[in-house]
Formats: structure tokens, sequence, C-alpha cells
């Protein structure tokens, strides 16, 4: 990106892949003459299988990318990230804000009307200190059942949204929950939001499931109006996106689930270090 054109107000939003356009899309609703910069690191796509510490080091080096780029606040659009790393980050750089990805086991603990919640997320979000903290603060009377989802996340990055797959591994996923009476499914994965029609079509009609993302939206528009920095021009909002993985597969994606045409910039993986082709 070129200094000399940097935005002043630049929001980055980084995820393994392309889930957190799913955020990306409820902030740009939100705001749209917001500049926006989306980092997804599909060379390392999906961070779920992956060691705390080796999603710490990938987290550090993207913040530095887009800080460089000239981000003045930081959307970690990623629940396996945030818990690797977003308290981290937060003590290495005290002047930025950021915004991380929890799972909703707050509100979820407060809509359920049975007791019963289930939260779908990735292995390393269920190992991190902040899901353990969320429970031990909002759970204590809610009886909590979990599922990692083992490939779904791989079905989305290829826009794969309602294909047999996807629905075969929501459907081992869900059926059990709902067998054991959850009122309440939490998506612990941004990803997940892209497969939000099919998840409720297997779950039922009366089960509650919660999205995290119009919630994120509206906390990043609070930071913004907070420290003086929401673009509030008729203008729409220079949207930027970059990826580690293959630029030509991730336009397809993008225009697939959002709608938008694009040419992503291609980044490379130095060490730890992102340098732009």
């Amino acid at each position: 990106m070129n200094t000399a054109s940097k935005p002043t107000n630049l929001v980055g939003i980084f995820d393994s892949g392309v889930g957190g356009l799913s955020v990306l899309h409820e902030i740009h609703t939100l705001l749209p003459s917001q500049p926006l910069l989306y980092v997804a690191d599909q060379a390392h796509v999906p961070y779920g299988k992956r060691q705390l510490s080796e999603i710490r080091d990938f987290s550090f080096a993207i913040t530095q990318y887009m800080l460089d780029a000239g981000a003045v606040l930081i959307v970690v659009a990623c629940n396996t990230a945030s818990a690797a790393a977003l308290k981290e980050l937060r003590i290495a750089f005290p002047n930025i804000p950021f915004v991380g990805m929890e799972p909703a086991v707050k509100p979820a603990s407060q809509q359920t009307k049975n007791g019963i919640v289930g939260v779908l997320a990735t292995p390393a979000t269920f190992q991190g200190e902040l899901y353990a903290t969320l429970v031990e603060r909002f759970a204590q009377d809610v009886q909590i059942l979990t599922s990692t989802l083992p490939g779904l996340v791989e079905e989305i990055e290829d826009a794969r949204l309602d294909c047999p797959a996807a629905r075969s591994i929501l459907e081992k996923a869900i059926h059990p929950m709902v067998a054991q009476g959850a009122d309440t499914i939490v998506l612990g994965c941004t990803h997940y939001p892209f497969v939000l029609p099919l998840i409720r079509k297997i779950a039922g009609s009366g089960v509650n499931v919660i999205d995290p993302a119009p919630a994120i939206a509206r906390r990043i528009k609070s930071l913004l109006q907070q420290y003086g920095l929401e673009d509030s021009t008729a203008m729409p909002a220079n949207i930027a996106f970059a990826t580690s993985g293959d630029a030509g597969r991730f336009k397809t994606t993008i225009q697939k689930l959002l709608g938008i045409q694009t040419e992503p910039m291609q980044l490379y993986w130095d060490d730890v270090l992102i340098k732009i082709s």
C-alpha cells in the first residue's frame, strides 16, 4: 500500500481465511464510508488445528503489517486468533484499539430458556483462556455442549455453503445438541455465519442461533466514535483485500460470498514478516 495514500481512519480486519468476511460485511453495512483493509492468512488456514503459540506469531506479524499500512483500529475477526493472541496484542500495542471475537456465551446464557446451550467452534478456541473465562463468568448455571466441526472451515473456504459434505458435518454436530435439549446455539467461528441458513434449517425453528458479527460491528462503530475516527462522509468506502494464499482464488471467493469485484493484493511470508509482492 502506498504510504502517501494511507487513509487516516483505516480499520484493519484479519482472519486465517474468508471467515472474517462475515464480520467485514456487517462493518461495511453499518459504516459504509469507513476505509477497510482485510487480510486473509490463507497460507496457514485453518488456524483451528494449530498451536496457540504459532497462531500468536501469525497474529503479531499481520498486526504489524496492518499498522504499517495505516490501520488505527484492528479487528481480530477470528475466534481462534482472539483466543491465542488478543490479550498479548493489547499489551504489545497499548495505543491501538483492538476488537476481538469471543463465543457469545454470555448472551446465550441470558437467552436460553432451558439452560442448555450448544457452542460450535474450533479446537484452539476451546483450548484458549478466553473461552474458559467466559464459561466461568457467565455459564455457571448453564449446561454447555460443544462441537469442533472438523472440515467445515475448508468447505467454506471454497464457498461450498450447502454441499453434502458441509451438511453432513453440521448434522453430526447439531443433531446431538438438539437431541440433548439445546435451545440456543452459538457460532464460535467467523466462518460459520456463511452457513447460517443451513445451520438454522438443521437445528429447527425452535433453536435460537447467535451470530456475534452484528454486535462486533456495533462495538467498532462505538470505538471509532469514541476516538473521533468514524468516517461520516457520504463517499463509498475503499475496501482493500489481501491474502497470503492464492489471490485469484480469493478473488473468486469474495465475489461468491460478498458479491464484490476486487483485485486482492498478494502477500508472502518471509519468516514471520509479511511482504507485499
